[in-house]
């Protein structure tokens, strides 16, 4: 069997068994399962795959290089407890979650690292396509697993843009530094900044969509920053190979961020699919509502609003306001409907100010948000 067959084999094959994986309905069992199919790939990859040398003359340097970022990424990250507080880890460090937890995600980090350093040296690009979307998915059973994502429609976007929009930027990067400076630094770097969350008795409360927005860029500025020190002149001999690379990256990672921006509450906009008709003439069924952050704006009847009700978010228009024991009542209606909505909704019941729509843009999410009622 020829080398480059085998290579397609072992990858296609990790890619099927950890899609796989990623379905089992038990996370735990799905991390320890996982672990050992990377463990199980790595082998046989590391034994069947010939071995090629190209690495950089600077790999001790970029090693060097990346555990002090892992300490700086460390270091800032616990700062900014500072601003958001402080959380007890909820994580108890005894023998079962060492086995359960600590050594499966060191083994997929570990193993997954070998299999990309041996599948990037060997420059098939097929092969290195399935060995990056393997090592993402590898990422993600790490973090969870889809019998979590898909409990909902709101878990699965989480899912998209807290994690798997991450780890599809994170792998970028470590794919271009297993192929030039070894799988050390890739190693070093993931195990400090995902097993410390294990380690360390308290984490900042920083909100989740906040740090997937820094883990979106962070790995960005670290290939800059490599780049810049070792690879300018190979980077001048690829320029034209690379025209349209760099806008359709640009292009990609600004869908990634807009849409981590847009799902959360921790940025000043936010969206909202409108699915029902209440609001019909103003916001139809199908449209996408952008809203600003509710920060004690001035709220005028006839403003358009959304609220949390019965854990539910509802967009509709302020109808009265009235003021008893100086707390504001906001009574509301949604346009279509006859009657007000039933009672009223104070200040910390408001999430944002409706500013404007994008029509029919909401179809996909209303289509996808079915198939979860399913």
């Amino acid at each position: 069997m020829s080398d480059k067959r085998k290579l397609h084999i072992i990858s296609a094959s990790a890619l099927t068994a950890l899609l796989i994986v990623f379905f089992i309905p038990f996370e735990t069992a799905g991390r320890i399962i996982a672990a050992v199919v990377c463990a199980s790939v790595a082998a046989v990859t590391y034994v069947f795959v010939k071995k090629r040398s190209i690495l950089s003359m600077n790999k001790h340097q970029v090693l060097m290089i990346i555990s002090v970022i892992t300490v700086v990424y460390l270091m800032l990250y616990y700062l900014t407890g500072l601003k958001f507080g402080y959380l007890k880890n909820p994580y108890a460090l005894n023998l079962r979650f060492i086995f359960e937890q600590m050594i499966p995600i060191a083994v997929i980090i570990i193993s997954s690292e070998i299999f990309r350093y041996v599948i990037r040296a060997q420059e098939d690009k097929a092969a290195s396509i399935l060995c990056y979307v393997s090592c993402v998915f590898a990422e993600m059973i790490a973090c969870s697993t889809a019998s979590v994502a898909l409990s909902s429609f709101n878990r699965f976007m989480e899912l998209v843009a807290e994690t798997m929009f991450p780890a599809m930027i994170a792998n970028l990067l470590y794919h271009y530094i297993a192929k030039r400076y070894g799988f050390l630094p890739n190693v070093v770097y993931r195990a400090g900044t995902t097993l410390y969350l294990y380690l360390i008795p308290y984490t900042p409360a920083m909100a989740k969509s906040l740090h997937a927005f820094a883990d979106l860029l962070i790995p960005i500025a670290i290939y800059l920053f490599i780049d810049a020190l070792y690879e300018k002149k190979r980077k001048y001999a690829l320029a034209k190979k690379s025209r349209l690379a760099v806008p359709i990256t640009v292009l990609a990672i600004a869908v990634m961020l807009s849409v981590i921006m847009l799902i959360s509450n921790q940025f000043r906009f936010g969206t909202l699919v409108i699915a029902t008709e209440s609001m019909t003439g103003e916001l139809n069924k199908g449209d996408a509502a952008i809203y600003e952050r509710y920060d004690d704006q001035v709220i005028k009847e006839g403003q358009v609003i959304v609220f949390e009700k019965n854990d539910a978010k509802i967009i509709h228009r302020v109808e009265e306001i009235e003021i008893i024991n100086g707390q504001r009542r906001y009574y509301t209606k949604g346009d279509a409907n006859g009657d007000r909505d039933t009672g009223y909704i104070h200040d910390s019941d408001i999430i944002g100010l409706v500013d404007h729509k994008i029509p029919y843009i909401g179809y996909p999410t209303l289509w996808m948000r079915s198939l979860f009622k399913r």
